[in-house]
């Protein structure tokens, strides 16, 4: 039996690991599946997640800081309330949690010239969805394969703005050791229209989230 086992962990190490990689390519709102990289600022590492906790690349990716690439991304309008999300170019591959953040731009600043130096607030999350005898469960990760979309509603008291919409997903199927965790991520650039006057106390920063010591980023995904 042992024998078996060692053998199909051989076989799934020999698959390409790039067969279960992914990113966000593009927006939706309120129902609208927007085209790939219209409002998604695009990646340059192909489908590559981020391991340095501490890169530039954990605020939009590797190229997501590019002036290039930045110009030209468009700006998405936006209200209070609207359901947003992400599609994924393909599912989420590996199991492990998903998060949304969102910065707003000094006043004055565009979206697409906003580099996310500022502070971060989480708008949406998927976790855990249950504990059995195989271990947690995620809500990202469904009967052995990954969503291949999400959307929330925006805060209703979310303030009138130029904002980065963040996503982040860290797989944990290879966090056994530090530095092993994955992070995918992707950043749509939003405008926020009306009132609203909310003002978020519960704040990160990107570099400087993770140091990359956080037990919740050293375990296998059934252990977590």
């Amino acid at each position: 039996m042992r024998s078996s086992f060692t053998s199909l962990l051989a076989v799934a190490a020999a698959i390409p690991a790039a067969l279960a990689h992914y990113n966000f390519e593009a927006l939706i709102v309120n129902g609208n599946i927007t085209s790939p990289y219209e409002y998604v600022r695009q990646t340059t590492n192909s489908n590559s997640p981020i391991a340095d906790v501490t890169s530039e690349n954990m605020v939009c990716n590797q190229g997501g800081l590019d002036a290039d690439i930045m110009a030209k991304t468009n700006t998405h309008a936006v209200s209070p309330g609207d359901e947003v999300g992400f599609t994924i170019n393909s599912e989420l591959g590996h199991p492990g949690p998903l998060a949304v953040y969102m910065s707003k731009a000094p006043d004055g600043t565009e979206a697409n010239a906003y580099k996310g130096d500022g502070d971060w607030f989480k708008v949406y999350s998927l976790t855990t969805s249950d504990i059995t005898d195989a271990g947690l469960q995620w809500a990202t990760y469904v009967n052995n394969a990954g969503i291949h979309n999400f959307t929330f509603a925006l805060p209703d008291t979310l303030a009138a703005g130029n904002y980065l919409l963040r996503v982040e997903h860290i797989a944990l199927h290879a966090a056994g050791s530090a530095g092993g965790a994955q992070f995918y991520i992707g950043c749509a650039q939003l405008t926020v229209d009306g009132t609203g006057a909310g003002k978020p106390t519960d704040v990160v920063s990107f570099p400087g989230a993770y140091d990359g010591t956080e037990p919740e980023l050293r375990g296998p995904h059934c252990q977590l």
